[in-house]
């Protein structure tokens, strides 16, 4: 893994945590964006875990940069929510998935096992505020109120095109997407196996032409499939 914040203090909480597993090394440190792009490059770490506000190029710059190559490192962008107004931007640049900063270092230290493993990290809480923002036309502002809803009239031709490819049952599963649910947390909803879950996501990614749950997510919020509430 490497760590790209430019805050000293933030790389050395989260090296101390990783220092005591097993499983996840850091290879290599960024203090900016720059920075993060050369060593993705140079190292082919299996995350690179980077944060958006940073000296000279930005975060969401990097992650396009770092993700365009179509190599194996996937990106977690880190944020801290109340201020920063770019992670679907983020997203959209091939983010594999996005950290608030005040997370436990357990938890982000398992998203990152869970993006390594090759899924997408949702965080339900941020991820439908930021997404029905610019569903809504405009960017997320802190305190702003999201509309309630997004109306069939707004839904993209692109994207109803894209939906016309799946099932019934495809499209519920891609509104609990949209939700925040897990695999299991779907399988239980709709009384159905976890493998049942995983194989009908296996067929929405093909069909829809998604990188990852996280497009899915998006997906979903543009297609209207899902309420943003307040």
């Amino acid at each position: 893994m490497v760590l790209a914040d430019d805050q000293p203090l933030v790389r050395a909480a989260l090296e101390m945590v990783i220092a005591e597993t097993a499983d996840v090394e850091v290879v290599g440190e960024a203090g900016t964006g720059a920075e993060a792009v050369r060593l993705a490059a140079e190292l082919r770490p299996d995350v690179v875990v980077m944060d958006i506000r940073m000296p000279g190029m930005d975060g969401i710059e990097a992650t396009r940069l770092v993700t365009s190559d179509g190599g194996p490192t996937k990106v977690v962008v880190l944020t801290t929510f109340d201020e920063d107004e770019h992670v679907y931007a983020a997203l959209h640049a091939g983010a594999s998935g996005f950290l608030v900063k005040d997370m436990a270092l357990d938890d982000i230290l398992g998203a990152v096992r869970v993006v390594a493993a090759g899924d997408a990290l949702i965080a339900p809480s941020v991820t439908r505020r930021l997404i029905g923002a610019f569903v809504g036309g405009r960017p997320p502002q802190a305190g702003a109120a999201l509309p309630a809803s997004v109306s069939s009239a707004s839904v993209p031709a692109g994207v109803e095109r894209r939906l016309a490819a799946i099932t019934g049952r495809e499209r519920e599963i891609l509104t609990l997407v949209g939700r925040g649910l897990s695999n299991t947390e779907i399988a239980a909803e709709l009384v159905l196996s976890v493998a049942t879950v995983k194989t009908y996501m296996t067929r929405l990614l093909a069909k829809l032409d998604a990188r990852d749950r996280v497009q899915l997510v998006i997906l979903a919020y543009e297609a209207g499939l899902v309420a943003v509430s307040g």
